[in-house]
Formats: structure tokens, sequence, C-alpha cells
């Protein structure tokens, strides 16, 4: 199945091939979120449990994916081939603390709200949250099908969908922990459910933007790639992992880190 996939993906645009396969990574955000249809109120041991699997997916993903292709197309050595690499990660983790203190947001527990003070109702401020730091996703996936189309080596179709997938899984409970705490807050199931999928919505507009400046200016993939890596690594410092910690479910959720950790991993390697 997975190679009748890549055929699918290596016939057409490499562009289009970005856009389609962050649809499907928003697919699976909605499919979490949906779960509120179901469920009022899910259990806070598993929601921790999930969360730190999301938060092992993006680590294995920002080296696996991301850091190792972007130090290996680099040139030279020692010092100079990981430069761009140390650079564009450094930039991507900078841009989203910039991002979280200057766009308003609210994290998942409703008690810590960030950024500049605004009148926006707190639903608003989380659904910010989430889709800020679904940016990373989407322009991974898209700066990866970008070097496909540059004809870049180190940059292939089987890696760029093997990521995709790995953003899909953990996006599953991203869905759902935006969507259940506005169920609990009181707000129809139907209303949650489409602030829970909308968070995910950039993440095609990040992919085409990623594959685009790419393909128009290929010398900056290493610095892209390491760009998306810091940016996701400091979503799962500042935003994952804290959270997981709020419920003294530190155990839980540190299986669920190594989990997810090891599935990624697994997934790059053996299918990348």
């Amino acid at each position: 199945m997975f190679d009748s996939i890549l055929s699918y993906f290596e016939s057409i645009d490499p562009i289009l091939a970005a856009f389609l396969a962050t649809v499907f990574t928003w697919g699976l955000t909605a499919l979490g979120a949906s779960v509120v249809f179901l469920f009022k109120n899910m259990n806070r041991t598993l929601l921790d449990g999930m969360l730190g699997f999301t938060g092992g997916v993006m680590v294995a993903a920002s080296y696996w994916s991301l850091l190792a292709p972007a130090i290996e197309m680099s040139e030279g050595d020692g010092f100079l081939k990981v430069m761009p690499a140390a650079v564009g990660f450094a930039l991507g983790a900078f841009f989203l603390f910039g991002m979280d203190k200057l766009l308003p947001h609210m994290h998942i527990n409703f008690q810590t709200a960030e950024g500049k003070k605004s009148p926006w109702q707190r639903t608003t401020l989380l659904v910010l949250a989430i889709t800020l730091h679904n940016i990373p996703e989407g322009l991974a996936v898209g700066v990866l099908f970008g070097g496909v189309a540059a004809g870049i080596p180190e940059a292939s179709i089987a890696g760029a969908v093997t990521l995709a997938i790995g953003i899909g899984i953990q996006n599953f409970p991203e869905g759902i922990a935006v969507s259940m705490p506005l169920r609990r807050m009181g707000m129809s199931r139907t209303k949650s459910f489409l602030y829970g999928q909308s968070s995910a919505l950039v993440e095609p507009v990040a992919a085409v933007v990623g594959a685009l400046a790419v393909t128009f200016f290929t010398p900056i993939l290493p610095y892209a790639l390491a760009f998306a890596a810091g940016a996701m690594i400091f979503v799962v410092v500042e935003e994952v992992i804290p959270e997981t910690q709020q419920e003294n479910n530190t155990d839980i959720a540190t299986l669920g880190f190594i989990g997810g950790f090891i599935v990624m991993m697994t997934l790059d390697v053996a299918l990348g």
C-alpha cells in the first residue's frame, strides 16, 4: 500500500503533492476533533499520554526527517557542514518564540494566556495557539516536497510522505486536545468540532509556501529544514511537555513520549 501511495505522489506535481499530504494531516486533526461527538469528557491521564506521544513524534521527526537531511545536504566539513542546520534551527526556534510573545493565545488548560492582551474569547485564543504550533508542521512537509521538486538527492518523496504520515498520527490527539476542552466549557459538539479541526487548516497553506520557497530558491533548503525542526522543538518544550505535567501524569506522559519517538523513528528509517 505504501508503494502505491509513493507511486501516486511521484506522478503528480510536488507542490500539489505537498498540498495533498497536508490535507491528509488536517484530516486526521479533524478525525481527532470528531471524538467530541462521542464523549463530553476524556480521561486526563489518557489525554496526557496522547500529548506525550505527540511530543515524541515531533522530536523524532525533527531529527530524522529534518535535521539529519539538512546536515547531510550541506557542503563542507566540520563546523561549515553543520552551520546551515544550526542557523536554521535557531531561526525556527526564535520565530516561534517571537510569535508566541506577539500573538495572543491561550493554553489548553484555559488558565494561562500569553502574547499581547486581547479581548478575544478564550476559545479563539486556544485555537490560535494550536494554529500557531501547526505552522512548522505544514512547513516541514512542504519544504521536503520542495526539495524533491528542486531535484535535491537528499530529499525524497518517501521521506516527505513518511513525515506527513507521522505528523498526521500526532495530529489526531491534537484535535482531541482542542475540541474536548471546548466541549467541557459548554460549547456544542458541532462548534467544538469546527474549532478543533480549524486549528490545522494552516498546514496546507504553510506546506505550499514552504514548497514554493525551496523550489524558487534551492540553496535555502537545509536552512528551511532546520528552521522547521527548530520551530517544532520549541513547540514541544514550550507547550506540549508542560501541558502534560498539569495533573501529575508525568510517568504516563513520559512513556507516551518514548512511544511516539519510537514510532516516528521506525517509520522514518523503515519507509523514508
